[in-house]
């Protein structure tokens, strides 16, 4: 039956208020459509944090917790990929103009390490320009490297 379940597509779609409870029901979202999938502790540690920092940030420094703009969570699974949406409806971002947090004087900072690690932990890591707002997408890859890589 597991098989049957990592074989199969899904889709889930949510419209989130702009709170920090947004970030927990993203999060758990997220992670029952990865272990669904078949996916380790490790990478479900890695895609739970990465889903984390991307929601703190749409609704901290995008929508500002503005109650009037809402945050759109989507999450796709095919057999080869689990793909994650977060947009927002804020100002926008570069994510050139983010400090790089592991130079210099940035590496006491208490914040600005969540696009670093969102591109650490996602094999995918891509911003896009909304109008208004932003939409981060993350992608896992689900195919092993030794199956992917062999000839069947």
């Amino acid at each position: 039956m597991g098989e049957d379940l990592a074989d199969a597509s899904r889709t889930i779609e949510q419209v989130l208020d702009s709170t920090l409870e947004s970030v927990d029901q993203a999060a758990r979202l997220t992670l029952e459509l990865a272990r669904e999938s078949g996916l380790g502790e490790e990478d479900l540690d890695r895609i739970g944090m990465s889903v984390r920092e991307c929601m703190v940030n749409a609704v901290v420094h995008g929508n500002r917790y503005n109650s009037n703009k809402k945050v759109r969570l989507s999450l796709s699974r095919t057999p080869q990929r689990l793909t994650i949406r977060i947009a927002d409806q804020g100002e926008g971002f570069d994510p050139v103009d983010v400090p790089d947090p592991v130079a210099g004087d940035n590496l006491l900072r208490q914040s600005g390490r969540g696009v670093f690690l969102m591109k650490t932990f996602m094999d995918e890591f891509a911003v896009r320009r909304l109008e208004p707002g932003t939409e981060v997408t993350l992608v896992k890859n689900l195919v092993p490297n030794e199956i992917s890589n062999s000839s069947v």
